[in-house]
C-alpha cells in the first residue's frame, strides 16, 4: 500500500519592527513616514509596543538637541542594547538627531547596536531592514497620533543662525516641501478622517523662499484650507524676524485657520537678543506681538523662553519677568539654557549657574501660571467649539482652537451631560476654571 506523506511548509514569522520616537513633533512625523513605508514594504511594524519577541527589531528615533534629550535618547539606546545582550530581541537600530550628531561618538561607546542612521537616512534606514523606498508612498503615513489629528511638516531644516540652537547641525539647510505634495498629503490625511492639521517646522514663516523665491505660508494656508475634511489648521514655530503678515489675512478670512500662533521669542533684552543672534530687537519684537494682536484679534499666543543664557544678568531676567507680565501670553513655556558643542554659544562662557537657571525658569512659569488662571477665569460663563481627544474617567478631555495637543490647555467635559465620540466637535459651555484647565458641559 503506497503512503503518501504530505510535506507541510511552515511559514517563516517576520521579525516585528517597534519603532521608538523621542523628542519633538518633527520626530513624530519622520517616525510616520518610516512606518508608512515599512507597512508598504509589507513589513510587520508597530509603534513603542510593550511585548517583544527574541527576533524582533527595535528602531529608535532619537534627539540630540540639549542635554535633558540627549541623556533620554541615550539611556533609552542603552536599554534596548542590553535587551539584545540578554537575547531578548533581535537587532538594535538608532537613527534621527543624536545618531546624526554623534554617530562616531556613539559607535564608540555603544558598540553593539547594529546600526546608526542620521536624519536624512531613510533610504538607508529601510534597506537595513530589508526595505525598499517607495515613491508611490509619499503622503502615507501610519499616525502615531489620535487619527482625529496630524503633525504636518512643510520643511526640513533651517537657515537662521541662532547662536544657542544646535537644529542646523541634526537637520541641515532650510529645505521646503512642494506645495503639490503637501497639498496631496493632506488630502490623504482627510480621508482617513484627519480633522486638525498642526502645520511644524524649524521656521514655518521661511516656508517657500528657497523653491518659489517668497515666502508662500499664506498661499499653502488658503490652499490646505480648502480640502474637505480639514476643520483646523495650527501653526507652530513661527519666527518672528521677517514675519509675513499676509499669514493673518489668511487667518482672518478662513474660519479653519485657527486664531493661534506658536512664535519662539527666547528672550526680550537686546544685548541677550543681539549675543543670542535673532536678528531682532526688544522693541520690534514688541512691536510685532502686538501688530499680531491687532490685526487677529482674539488670537492664542504661544512662545518659549530661555532662562541662563551666557552672561544672563539679573537685570536681564528682570527686565523678561517685566515683559512677560505686561505681555500676558496665552500659553508659555521655559527652559534652561544648555551649552550646546559647535553651536556659536559654545565660545562663550556658560556663567549662570544651574541652580539659578532653574530659579529663574520657575520664577517665569509661577508667574505665567498666574496669567493663565486669570486670563482661563475670562472663559467662565463662555461657550466654545472643542475637538474631544480622548476619554478619561468621569470626564471627555477636548481642547479648543487656542490650544495645541500635550503642550496647552485641556477642556474637561462632564460625561453625565452628553456623549462626545473621539474626534469630533461639540459645543462646551465653561462653568470653571484653573490655571491649566477648563471645566464644561455639552450644550446644543
Amino acid at each position: 500500500m503506497n503512503t503518501k506523506i504530505k510535506s507541510t511548509i511552515i511559514p517563516v514569522k517576520k521579525p516585528k519592527i517597534n519603532v521608538i520616537t523621542l523628542g519633538c513633533s518633527k520626530n513624530t512625523y519622520d517616525s510616520e513616514v518610516l512606518m508608512g513605508q515599512l507597512r508598504g514594504n509589507s513589513m510587520n511594524v508597530v509603534h513603542e509596543a510593550n511585548t517583544m519577541g527574541k527576533d524582533d527589531i527595535v528602531v529608535i528615533n532619537t534627539c540630540g538637541f540639549i542635554d535633558n534629550a540627549k541623556q533620554e535618547s541615550i539611556d533609552t539606546i542603552l536599554q534596548y542594547s542590553e535587551l539584545k545582550e540578554a537575547g531578548k530581541i533581535g537587532k538594535v537600530i538608532v537613527t534621527g538627531c543624536l545618531s546624526e550628531r554623534y554617530k562616531p561618538e556613539l559607535e564608540a561607546e555603544i558598540t553593539n547596536v547594529d546600526a546608526y542612521f542620521g536624519t536624512n537616512d531613510l533610504n538607508n534606514l529601510l534597506h537595513s531592514l530589508g526595505a525598499n523606498y517607495k515613491h508611490e508612498l509619499i503622503g502615507e503615513r501610519l499616525l502615531t497620533t489620535p487619527s482625529h489629528y496630524a503633525y504636518f511638516k512643510i520643511a526640513e531644516g533651517c537657515n537662521r543662525p541662532c547662536s544657542f540652537c544646535a537644529i542646523p547641525l541634526m537637520r541641515g539647510k532650510h529645505v521646503s516641501r512642494d506645495m503639490a505634495e503637501l497639498v496631496n498629503e493632506a488630502k490623504i490625511l482627510a480621508a482617513n478622517g484627519t480633522k486638525e492639521l498642526i502645520l511644524i517646522a524649524q521656521d514655518l514663516t521661511y516656508y517657500g523662499l528657497d523653491i518659489y523665491g517668497k515666502r508662500n505660508l499664506h498661499e499653502l494656508l488658503r490652499r490646505l484650507s480648502d480640502i474637505p475634511g480639514i476643520e483646523w489648521i495650527r501653526l507652530q514655530y513661527a519666527y518672528p524676524s521677517g514675519f509675513p503678515m499676509e499669514i493673518l489675512d489668511a487667518m482672518n478670512e478662513r474660519e479653519n485657520i485657527c486664531k493661534y500662533l506658536d512664535m519662539p521669542l527666547q528672550h526680550i533684552t537686546d544685548n541677550m537678543l543681539k549675543s543670542m543672534r535673532r536678528g531682532i530687537t526688544k522693541q520690534k519684537t514688541i512691536d510685532i506681538v502686538n501688530q499680531i494682536r491687532d490685526k487677529v484679534p482674539g488670537i492664542a499666543m504661544r512662545t518659549t523662553l530661555i532662562c541662563g543664557y551666557p552672561g544672563e544678568t539679573e537685570q536681564d531676567f528682570e527686565e523678561m519677568m517685566n515683559w512677560v507680565e505686561e505681555t500676558r501670553f496665552d500659553r508659555l513655556g521655559c527652559f534652561t539654557y544648555s551649552h550646546e558643542e559647535k553651536t556659536h554659544a559654545h565660545i562663550l562662557v556658560d556663567d549662570v549657574p544651574d541652580e539659578v537657571k532653574q530659579a529663574r525658569v520657575d520664577a517665569i512659569m509661577e508667574l505665567q501660571q498666574g496669567i493663565s488662571f486669570d486670563i482661563n477665569q475670562e472663559k467662565v460663563g463662555k461657550t466654545f467649539k472643542v475637538l474631544v481627544d480622548r476619554k478619561e474617567g468621569d470626564f471627555f478631555i477636548g481642547r479648543t482652537q487656542y490650544d495645541s495637543p500635550e503642550v496647552d490647555n485641556e477642556v474637561l467635559i462632564d460625561a453625565a451631560t452628553g456623549y462626545a465620540a473621539n474626534g469630533s466637535f461639540v459645543n462646551v459651555a465653561i462653568d470653571r476654571a484653573e490655571d491649566f484647565d477648563l471645566y464644561g458641559r455639552i450644550v446644543k
